[in-house]
């Protein structure tokens, strides 16, 4: 417990005094290290799962949450009407897909080809997306959809017609030779993603199973999910519904994406968390000074009868001020930078007349931001922590001083 006494003490040698002048300077520079670690933390933090969110909306929106790829036999339509997938799914599509060549003039690119019927092809998110241009129901036979940024590199547009390679041959006289089929371009879609938009494009599910001369059997099962967030859970009861076919989700399609994410987040959490543990040792500097500066109060309230704990206490809670109203500043700054950051960012883009956080290269139109209130408080209790043991030393230090020799040289 802090008696009253120590709260006196305490509250008295914070005030700031004219002699304290440079002890004043290293106690602001302590709190405003401090406060801008803990705020820059909050937001790059922030930026990063917002980030993160924003990729996964546009994987999750783009591709299925689920796929069912059947061994050797073809995925029993009974099970599709099972309650535990009914109460967790919002549509099942059948579809297959290919590796292909686009073939126009000089140019030629490979592509990934995706196989729909033609009313389950609108039923996919980025369909329904404004940004789509063209016919929605029309992916019948020898017709395409393409991506907007693939569209740009083969300059075609909506009605252009394309030729596509098979790696699937055809026997002739000459030998075995890949099939060829031109298709019509019937609209474009934009995704959001640059790879996606410019490595996949969509077909009707018959023609593709003819093109690559695949079976009905071979049809994959696409599951698309009211939460698709909740992948883990989800697939587990999948996996006791088709517990005969390989089963992988959106999640293990970018493992390495989402690792390579995490790793960056946590690394970047380490090395700002540098610049409040270099802050928080100012403080030691400060609390030390003090410790000098009232050398003689110390002796004073030693032989009046104050405790040596109560001496502790006293420093003690000098630093752990410093620190918690330091910390609490930075939160509340954090916090307010991280809700305007793309207000921030275009004003910024404006008055400097720069580019900041450009499309082309992120993918994303504006700067994403979510405050995560877990990471706040583990920001907060790692910036306490260190503030509360930087502290302890000089305020061990302060209890050791003998009142004789202290007054003695007063």
């Amino acid at each position: 417990m802090i008696s009253q006494l120590e709260k006196e003490i305490t509250f008295r040698f914070l005030k700031a005094r004219k002699k304290d002048g440079f002890l004043n300077i290293i106690s602001i520079f302590s709190f405003i290290g401090i406060s801008l670690g803990v705020a820059v933390l909050i937001i790059v933090m922030s930026v990063m799962n917002g980030f993160r969110t924003e990729l996964i909306n546009k994987i999750i929106g783009f591709n299925p949450h689920l796929i069912i790829k059947p061994y050797e036999n073809k995925i029993e339509l009974e099970k599709l009407n099972y309650q535990d997938l009914k109460l967790i799914s919002k549509n099942l599509l059948f579809s297959n897909s290919g590796e292909a060549i686009i073939i126009k003039k000089d140019l030629t690119k490979g592509i990934i080809l995706r196989g729909y019927s033609k009313n389950d092809f609108s039923k996919l998110d980025f369909v329904k997306d404004q940004k789509f241009l063209g016919s929605r129901n029309s992916l019948s036979k020898n017709y395409i959809s393409i991506g907007k940024e693939l569209s740009f590199s083969l300059d075609v547009q909506i009605g252009d017609d394309i030729t596509i390679m098979s790696p699937s041959g055809i026997e002739s006289i000459i030998g075995n030779l890949p099939k060829q089929k031109t298709f019509t371009i019937m609209s474009l879609f934009e995704s959001g993603l640059i790879d996606f938009d410019n490595n996949i494009a969509f077909v009707n599910l018959s023609t593709l199973e003819e093109f690559f001369d695949y079976k009905e059997k071979d049809r994959n099962l696409e599951i698309y999910l009211k939460k698709p967030t909740n992948i883990e859970n989800q697939k587990i009861i999948i996996q006791k519904i088709f517990n005969n076919e390989f089963i992988y989700s959106w999640s293990d399609m970018n493992r390495s994406l989402f690792s390579a994410l995490k790793v960056e987040r946590n690394v970047m959490f380490i090395i700002l968390t540098l610049i409040i543990v270099v802050a928080a040792f100012n403080i030691i500097s400060g609390l030390t000074i003090l410790v000098k500066n009232k050398t003689r109060e110390i002796a004073i309230l030693k032989s009046i009868g104050v405790l040596n704990k109560s001496i502790v206490k006293v420093f003690f809670l000098i630093g752990v001020f410093i620190g918690t109203s330091a910390t609490l500043f930075g939160i509340i700054l954090g916090i307010i930078f991280s809700m305007y950051v793309e207000n921030i960012r275009i004003f910024l883009s404006d008055f400097f007349n720069i580019s900041l956080f450009p499309e082309e290269i992120y993918f994303l139109s504006s700067m994403p931001s979510e405050i995560n209130t877990t990471s706040i408080f583990i920001i907060s209790f790692f910036s306490i922590l260190i503030t509360i043991i930087v502290s302890i030393f000089p305020a061990l230090k302060a209890a050791k001083l003998d009142p004789i020799k202290s007054l003695k040289y007063e």
